[in-house]
């Protein structure tokens, strides 16, 4: 019978290798060649605009279709015509603030328009999907109340949004990491995945969806894939970024982006993964298609 020494050294050596799989995982920037391109395809990605300023719009469109990509959103609208001329499709369109959202009833017309419009630009460009927020928490506005203003104020939309065929996606925002404005929200109502889902289900639409950032998860809720697997036919869109830092999917970040994207894959997802991060490397370029490699399993 073993030792509790030799028992202590087998189970070290087994979380060693544990990690060291994991790690192997986790694709070096090194790996990246300057000549990748999408082949698997079975993740249909797609680039947020806005993470890669100032680089223009339409320029990080050609680059994302060198690199295989089908889709891009977080530009402006005056670049889908030639984003849709160079063949790549807007996968998500932009609403209303996420810090102006319908928690406070004050704010309902001005998000009911903002998604109204939304939607009719949706219709206009055939894209399937708009985001929204819940906004954030206000003095005097309890939970409980600030759940039923969002419900409320979605029951309000969810309809055109029904009678166009278009989805409306609730994002979930981390309220943890205040280093930055755009990688956390303190403050933010919808700051719970499961929370969210709740708020979903009370709007009762087959067009009111979950937009899971897998990054804002990790932060907030982990269990990832367990999540994924178990939200999989509320989940409208999905968006990446290492953590911490809302940097590259590279060996520096914690998350597993190989293993939950073949979780995706398993739950028969066909939407758009866009890829959200921040980047840090010299070459933003080679930024996106390192991040591309890792999620084309």
């Amino acid at each position: 019978m073993p030792t509790r020494r030799e028992m202590l050294g087998t189970l070290g050596t087994t979380v060693f290798a544990g990690a060291a799989s994991t790690a192997a995982a986790q694709l070096p920037r090194s790996a990246v060649s300057p000549d990748f391109r999408i082949t698997n395809g079975r993740i249909r990605q797609s680039v947020m605009g806005w993470c890669f300023k100032p680089m223009p719009g339409v320029e990080l469109a050609r680059h994302a279709r060198e690199i295989g990509m089908e889709g891009i959103e977080g530009i402006p609208a005056d670049d889908y015509p030639a984003v849709r001329k160079l063949g790549l499709k807007v996968s998500m369109i932009s609403s209303h603030s996420f810090g102006k959202g319908p928690f406070n009833p004050a704010n309902h017309e001005y998000v009911i328009k903002s998604l109204h419009d939304s939607i009719d630009l949706a219709v206009a460009v055939e894209c399937p999907t708009i985001i929204t927020f819940t906004g954030m928490r206000e003095p005097g506005i309890d939970d409980e109340q600030g759940a039923k203003n969002c419900v409320d104020c979605f029951k309000q939309v969810i309809g055109y949004a029904e009678k166009n065929k278009v989805n409306l996606v609730l994002e979930h925002l981390n309220s943890r990491d205040s280093s930055h404005p755009m990688k956390g929200h303190p403050g933010y109502f919808g700051d719970d995945v499961d929370f969210c889902v709740e708020l979903i289900n009370r709007v009762g639409s087959p067009n009111m969806k979950l937009l899971f950032d897998i990054y804002h998860a990790q932060i907030m809720n982990g269990d990832v894939i367990r999540r994924i697997r178990q939200y999989r036919d509320l989940i409208g869109h999905y968006h990446t970024a290492g953590n911490p830092g809302r940097g590259e999917l590279d060996e520096n970040q914690e998350i597993n982006y190989p293993a939950i994207m073949r979780a995706i894959v398993e739950t028969g997802y066909n939407g758009f993964v866009t890829q959200e991060f921040i980047p840090t490397w010299d070459d933003p370029v080679a930024a996106l298609r390192h991040s591309a490699m890792v999620c084309d399993v």
